[in-house]
């Protein structure tokens, strides 16, 4: 089991002294400030009052705060303050007068409207950087449209291609736009802070410091050619199932007790792999030298390897596999991962004592911080903080005034 230690001696964080106000809910710029506060950002996350952010209740399985929750959240501050009321919105500013980035996904308007866009939190601090993240983008004839991670995959083109050809798209398992999006947020604050240091004295101007994620473009950009291949030679990607379009051989195999991935698709592994399923004329053949012409015969190849795959138990394939260098893995559920020796050895699980609710604490594993600094995982400081834990704390600090109970 790994518990993460206090503090790493051969490591300094990268972005010590970085303050951030966090005005977002659910998982997008939540997962932005999860990654600068990884990375040793003081992350003070505004939450309202009574409920805090919806992601607490989201797949809570007992007591009041979901485990989802003290994961995207954790190495936070959290803060009640309530954006409804002038005194909040007052707090807000002067919070944001005292930070490097401001974070949210509010729909677009809604900051301005309540008097704290962009324009009037760097009135009182000129180097602000704000990261703003909503479905379509802040300008364009969608700006004002609602919309999730759900709808931005499917604008974006990704949930066309996820799934069986001859049945409807589906998604997979997580809110993989709201994700992607929140890289691209933490990316764009870190590159507005580094161009912010670059040209100081002088200070960027509001339009250089604001930086616009939104959804939609956050999945497209995901979706490699997809875009040229369409405009150049009007071809349209299609959904097929455990494949990569014009990739063969890759795919999911059965064997007697499970299933593998085999990704034996470039020119050089593709003989090593047929040699090892006792293939050798599939090997030696001209047509299957490239990776055109197996991609034209691509069920064949599959059905070569999966009647061979078949025959062996999950281990005993892999070990075939790994004996001829051809890349392969395991199909991981949850219990796999937490028991891989990989993982285990770069700190990837780290435990930490969470109350799982009705006042039971264990220690419960946690994903670790990637990418990895200095051979392993950089360790998780706090999980997901109770509703409002550091209001007195960042009040008095930062704001100078008391906390007033109802």
């Amino acid at each position: 089991m790994n518990t993460p230690s206090e503090a790493r001696s051969d490591v300094t964080l990268p972005l010590q002294g970085v303050r951030v106000l966090e005005l977002g809910n659910y998982i997008a710029a939540p997962t932005a400030g999860r990654l600068l506060a990884d990375f040793g950002a003081e992350v003070i996350k505004v939450e309202r009052p009574g409920t805090g952010d919806e992601l607490r209740r989201w797949r809570l399985h007992r007591g009041d705060t979901s485990l989802l929750y003290r994961t995207i959240n954790r190495n936070k501050k959290s803060v009640v303050i309530d954006l409804r009321t002038e005194e909040g919105r007052r707090d807000v500013k002067r919070l944001a007068a005292q930070c490097d980035i401001v974070l949210e996904n509010f729909r677009p308007g809604t900051l301005e409207k309540w008097g704290i866009g962009p324009d009037e939190l760097s009135a009182d601090k000129p180097d602000l950087i704000v990261v703003r993240i909503s479905a379509f983008g802040q300008t364009g004839p969608l700006a004002e449209r609602p919309g999730f991670a759900a709808v931005a995959e499917a604008v974006g083109g990704l949930r066309e291609l996820v799934g069986e050809e001859d049945r409807p798209p589906v998604r997979v398992g997580v809110s993989i736009g709201d994700s992607i999006a929140g890289l691209f947020a933490a990316y764009g604050a870190v590159m507005a802070l580094h161009q912010r240091d670059k040209v100081r004295p002088q200070t960027l101007p509001l339009k250089s410091r604001v930086v616009d994620v939104a959804l939609s473009e956050s999945v497209l950009a995901m979706m490699e050619s997809l875009i040229p291949d369409y405009v150049a030679y009007g071809v349209e990607r299609k959904r097929i199932g455990g494949r990569v379009e014009g990739i063969a051989p890759s795919n999911a195999y059965r064997c007697k007790d499970g299933t593998i991935v085999i990704a034996g698709n470039s020119d050089g592994i593709f003989p090593r792999l047929m040699e090892t399923i006792g293939r050798a004329d599939l090997a030696a053949d001209p047509d299957l030298a490239a990776n055109d012409g197996r991609w034209l015969r691509r069920d064949e190849l599959d059905g070569a390897i999966e009647a061979w795959t078949m025959t062996l138990s999950r281990d005993e394939a892999l070990k075939r596999l790994e004996e001829a260098a051809v890349p392969s893995g395991p199909i991981y559920r949850a219990a796999d991962i937490v028991a891989d020796e990989q993982y285990r050895a770069r700190d990837m699980i780290q435990y930490l004592p969470v109350d799982i609710g009705d006042g039971e604490v264990r220690e419960v594993g946690f994903t670790g911080v990637v990418p990895v600094i200095g051979g392993r995982s950089l360790p998780i400081r706090s999980v997901g903080p109770d509703l409002g834990e550091h209001t007195e704390q960042v009040f008095r600090d930062l704001l100078h005034k008391a906390v007033v109970s109802e």
